[in-house]
């Protein structure tokens, strides 16, 4: 059984349709890359995935005991968030709150696996900083962090290396292709045709018309293939 299922979807606000009869799924380990032009609907499908924003039609649903609030989401960044005045820990831990329940403290697993998650991102020495007084790079280090914190299941990752350079960048993909390796699923919004080719095991290509197979299906296909000939020349 597939872990989400997206049936005949219709997205958009207050009536108005930016995507429609979109249909995917996406199994347990896949690393799913969401490509596409600006406006296409690629982080209002994110939203609704995560059920903040509801399909104006369609189904989405959800496998081998999934619930929503065991996807971790790591959304754009804006400037709100990197003026944040907490600490590190406070804002990974703050990733626990959907297994927290009405408990008003987090518990000592909730604790350790703040510390586990940290440690993964390579931040643990960053504990006690404040998240506004870090690199643009150690922020998304948290923030993916405090995902993890959310669930050992899926990411949902919103242009997650978006205003970064170009090392850190890389850096970025091989945190996310390892957490993949590890059995993690991974959706991820990208911009950046490239590097979706690279590391992702498949494509959802939002536009006309809507791409959705494996990676290689992608490569051959007239639609692929003609995204990838823009990117090169954009280099």
């Amino acid at each position: 059984m597939a872990l989400l299922t997206c049936t005949n979807l219709t997205l958009g606000y207050e009536g108005k349709k930016v995507l429609e009869g979109l249909s995917f799924s996406v199994n347990s380990g896949d690393y799913l890359c969401i490509v596409g032009e600006n406006g296409a609907g690629k982080t209002t499908l994110m939203k609704a995935i995560l059920n903040l924003h509801p399909p104006l039609k369609g189904d989405i649903s959800t496998g081998e005991g999934l619930k929503h609030t065991e996807i971790g989401y790591l959304p754009q960044h804006t400037e709100v968030q990197r003026d944040f005045p907490a600490s590190v820990r406070e804002i990974v831990l703050s990733g626990c709150i959907g297994r927290q329940g009405l408990k008003p403290f987090y518990n000592r697993e909730e604790k350790n696996l703040a510390l586990h998650s940290m440690k993964r991102m390579g931040i643990e020495n960053l504990s006690s900083e404040c998240y506004r007084d870090l690199s643009g790079g150690q922020q998304k280090r948290v923030l993916l962090a405090r995902a993890l914190c959310a669930t050992q299941k899926m990411l949902l990752l919103d242009e997650p290396v978006a205003g970064l350079d170009p090392k850190v960048t890389q850096e970025m993909y091989e945190l996310i292709k390892e957490l993949n390796y590890t059995g993690i699923t991974v959706i991820m919004i990208s911009h950046d045709v490239r590097a979706a080719i690279r590391y992702a095991s498949h494509i959802l290509h939002i536009g006309t018309p809507v791409f959705f197979g494996n990676k290689e299906e992608y490569i051959n296909s007239r639609l692929g293939s003609r995204y990838i000939s823009l990117s090169e020349c954009e280099l």
